[in-house]
């Protein structure tokens, strides 16, 4: 069993014998700084983005439509695709960088493929502090990305692959938790950057993010590798002590022999990716698709990318704007904690329907008060409807930071079986990094095109997620790994026609035939 643990589960579930071991946590934390770093990065391009100095430097355009009256409307003075690209280069790169990632998480190990991306996030923050021209800013933001993608690779399944069962979901909530401390420790940084005098605060800005770069990379020489990553690299004595440190118990032979099983089991697949498409394999594969599309389609990267820039297009000065995006990210971090406490105990269904109903409504009630106060060439929201709408903001980044954000992580690391984790992992961040590319690269030209508009659009993608988590995805809490086919989709109304192997369908189909009529029309 992959997650390991303890399981209370009376369905026939195996239980394990496993305590909380502080090597389970300390490992876990440091693992999780890979989610520090991404976080900064989402969160520090917004910023320096709407810094006059920065925006003089390598996007003159953008700033001259900022400071002459008249030149543009409020909503199109930042709809530059360059300064899109600034941010979304990086995405693009981790898209890339994943197929590779795939690899070196399987052959060399998680704890491998997070060094090597705590290099490239080294790199990548030096020459995008020391930048001359757009074209080094552009190539540090892409070795970022290169980062980015090992680490949304590797990271997620280390925190999977290490926690007891009963606490899984609480651990793993710690890449999402560390992805919006990083967004909030950007946004602060942004914040004081920009009050410094003689125009390189940007610089400041781009060069802290070697902070979590080097957390993550010392971090990833400390850990221990996963149990489950050594035996299916055949090292079984090493994985063995592993599993026996990281339980804090010497009965670790039944889930050893489990792990064991799930290994050799998995070895005989050839063709990972290709084994994905497999019936069996159609049900993770498609939730694990959506949840990737939903989650950007909620509206948030978007929003946390260019929070400053948002606020200051609704008429808030550049201090106020950047304050306010410090705002939204504390709210971020604070509900991100609500759901490491909440995830185990509600269960993940509960947290996702919750949030669905409460960033519907604050996304139809901004798009209500812009539509009637933010014109064209309003200068600002009064002082009141400002405040409002940062409430509203708020509200909604607070139900997407205790469900979409974490669990959009969680479920898919969660549900595919060993033998196709890697690659399940992989086309789920590849999923991830390529619709957050297409929300970077698009929405300050969406936000030009359709205005408040913008809100009710992301609405309506919130209205349709809801419904498939209410009819299609199970229940997934307190249930090890190794035991989600038996326990999860073969009692799911719609997933269990897939769990049939291919072959017992045609021996079934050829029989079905042989009568006249075909049983597995209903598969």
């Amino acid at each position: 069993m992959a997650g390991g643990g303890f399981s209370t589960s009376g369905n026939g579930g195996t239980h394990f014998e496993a305590k909380i071991t502080p090597i389970v946590i300390i490992s876990c934390i440091m693992a999780a700084t890979g989610g520090l770093m991404f976080g900064y990065d989402v969160g520090v391009s917004g910023g320096v983005t709407s810094m006059d100095p920065f925006l003089q430097k390598f996007f003159p355009t953008v700033y001259r439509r900022t400071k002459e009256k008249g030149l543009d409307s409020n909503y199109c003075k930042y709809d530059n695709q360059g300064l899109q690209l600034f941010t979304s280069s990086l995405y693009l790169a981790g898209l890339t960088a994943t197929f590779f990632a795939s690899y070196t998480t399987r052959k060399l190990g998680r704890r491998l493929t997070m060094l090597i991306a705590g290099c490239f996030f080294i790199i990548g923050v030096v020459l995008n502090a020391a930048a001359q021209d757009l074209a080094m800013l552009i190539i540090g933001r892409i070795l970022l990305g290169c980062g980015v993608g090992f680490a949304n690779q590797a990271v997620p399944l280390f925190l999977s692959e290490i926690a007891p069962t009963r606490i899984r979901g609480g651990l793993n909530i710690l890449f999402q938790l560390n992805v919006t401390i990083g967004i909030l420790f950007a946004n602060l940084v942004n914040y004081g950057t920009d009050k410094i005098s003689g125009g390189w605060g940007w610089r400041l800005s781009l060069g802290l993010a070697g902070f979590p770069a080097a957390l993550l990379t010392l971090g990833a020489l400390f850990v221990v590798e996963t149990p489950n990553s050594l035996i299916e690299r055949g090292y079984l004595e090493e994985g063995k002590e592993v599993l026996r440190k990281i339980r804090g118990t010497d009965n670790i032979e039944p889930e050893f022999l489990e792990l064991v099983e799930a290994s050799r089991v998995a070895k005989e697949v050839k063709h990972p990716f290709r084994n994905l498409l497999q019936r069996k394999n159609r049900p993770q594969l498609i939730i694990s698709v959506a949840l990737q599309v939903f989650q950007q389609f909620t509206g948030i990267n978007a929003i946390m990318f260019y929070a400053p820039v948002l606020f200051s297009t609704l008429g808030f000065g550049s201090s106020a704007a950047l304050y306010s995006a410090v705002i939204t990210g504390a709210v971020n971090v604070l509900s991100t904690v609500v759901s490491v406490y909440s995830v185990d105990k509600l269960g993940r269904r509960i947290l996702l329907l919750e949030a669905g109903v409460q960033m519907l409504l604050s996304q139809i009630i901004i798009a209500i008060i812009l539509g009637i106060k933010v014109t064209d060439t309003s200068d600002n929201l009064s002082h009141g409807w400002g405040i409002f709408v940062v409430v509203m903001i708020c509200t909604y980044v607070a139900a997407f930071a205790w469900s979409w954000g974490p669990l959009g992580w969680l479920i898919p690391s969660e549900t595919f079986p060993l033998e196709t984790r890697s690659a399940g992992q992989s086309v789920t961040v590849c999923v991830n990094l390529l619709f957050t590319f297409v929300m970077a690269q698009a929405f300050l030209s969406m936000l030009c095109h359709f205005k408040y508009g913008i809100f009710l659009f992301f609405s309506g993608w919130i209205f349709v997620m809801s419904l498939f988590v209410f009819f299609l995805l199970p229940e997934t809490k307190n249930v090890p790994i190794e035991e989600m086919t038996e326990r999860v989709w073969k009692q799911h109304w719609l997933w269990k026609r897939f769990m049939v192997d291919e072959d017992d369908v045609d021996i079934v189909k050829k029989n079905g035939h042989a009568n006249g009529y075909d049983p597995t029309s209903r598969l």
